[in-house]
C-alpha cells in the first residue's frame, strides 16, 4: 500500500514540475525587458503570443500523456480490466480535452485583457469560468456509470480521486495567474 502511494506522489510531482516549468518559463519570457516587470504588475503578452500558444499546446499534449501514465500507474488494473477501462478513459479524456480547450481559450483571453477589463468583462470572465467548472463536474457525472460498468465501485472511486487530484494540481498552477486589480 505504501509503495502505491509513493508511486502516485512521484507521478504527481512530475506532473507538477512540468507545469511549474512552463509557468516559470512564461513568467521569465513575459518579464524580460518589459516595463513594470519588477513591480509585479501583469505584462501584455501580444508580442510572444505565437510562441506561448505553441508552448501551451505542447504542454497540454504532454500533460494528457502524463495524466494517462499516472492513471495507469495508480489503477493497478488486471489485463481484462485494462482492456475495458482504457477505451472509456480515452473517450473521457477526449471529452475533457474539449472542455479544457475552452478553458485554455478563456485563460488566454484573460491574460491578454486582465489589465484593461472593465466590470462587465470581469463578470463575464467569472461566469464563463464557472460554466467551465460546471461542465467538468457534469462530464464526470456523465461518465460515472460508464466507468462503473467496467470497474468496481472502489476502482471507479479511485479513478475519479486520481482525476480530481490531477485537476487540482493543474488548477494550483493556474492560481499563479495575475489577479484583477480593483
Amino acid at each position: 500500500m505504501y509503495r502505491k502511494h509513493q508511486c502516485f506522489v512521484a507521478a504527481v510531482v512530475v506532473a507538477l514540475l512540468a507545469t511549474c516549468n512552463l509557468a516559470s518559463s512564461q513568467d521569465s519570457a513575459l518579464q524580460q525587458g518589459k516595463p513594470g516587470a519588477q513591480s509585479g504588475k501583469s505584462v501584455p503578452v501580444d508580442d510572444i503570443q505565437g510562441q506561448s500558444d505553441q508552448d501551451i499546446s505542447l504542454l497540454r499534449k504532454e500533460l494528457r500523456s502524463e495524466r494517462k501514465q499516472i492513471v495507469a500507474a495508480n489503477m493497478n488494473l488486471t489485463d481484462g480490466e485494462a482492456e475495458k477501462f482504457w477505451p472509456v478513459y480515452d473517450q473521457y479524456a477526449a471529452d475533457l480535452a474539449k472542455i479544457n480547450d475552452t478553458k485554455a481559450a478563456l485563460l488566454k483571453d484573460y491574460l491578454q485583457t486582465v489589465d484593461t477589463m472593465n466590470s462587465e468583462q470581469s463578470e463575464s470572465y467569472l461566469r464563463k469560468r464557472a460554466e467551465i467548472e460546471e461542465s467538468t463536474i457534469q462530464l464526470r457525472l456523465r461518465y460515472l456509470d460508464a466507468f462503473r460498468k467496467v470497474l468496481s465501485g472502489r476502482q471507479t472511486a479511485r479513478f475519479f480521486q486520481i482525476d480530481w487530484r490531477l485537476g487540482l494540481m493543474i488548477d494550483l498552477q493556474l492560481a499563479q495567474m495575475p489577479m484583477i486589480d480593483p
